[in-house]
């Protein structure tokens, strides 16, 4: 015969017993978190996490699952890093290019002054 425990005795083991609650965590639940990480650009995109929530969206109802394959397929044949990283990529040559830029303008104006008060 099966015993129901209440959330209040869920609570308790999940306390005495360390390491548990990681090891009762559901994988969609690390999914979230890690793609929720990885969008701030905080940790790597890990397409395996990517996978798991499209098939938990299909297993649920959400999406179909011929969609479900089309966007898994987009993800595996997609570039590492994807798009986000290939616009932070290319923000980040755009601002080396206008300091570059800037410091360059910058060196004439800096070497006129050095000379005017040496000639002094």
């Amino acid at each position: 015969m099966a015993t129901e425990l209440s959330s209040g005795a869920i609570t308790n083991i999940l306390e005495a017993v360390p390491g548990i609650a990681t090891v009762l965590r559901s994988p969609v639940a690390d999914a979230i978190v890690n793609l929720s990480r990885a969008a701030a650009g905080i940790a790597p995109f890990d397409k395996k996490d990517a996978h798991e929530l499209i098939r938990y969206a299909v297993r649920r109802g959400l999406i179909r699952s011929d969609e479900g394959d089309r966007v898994a397929a987009e993800i595996d044949h997609a570039p590492k890093g994807g798009a986000f990283a290939a616009g932070a990529k290319a923000e980040k040559e755009k601002e080396k290019a206008k300091h570059a830029k800037a410091g360059a303008k910058a060196k004439p104006a800096a070497k006129k002054a050095k000379a005017k008060k040496s000639s002094r």
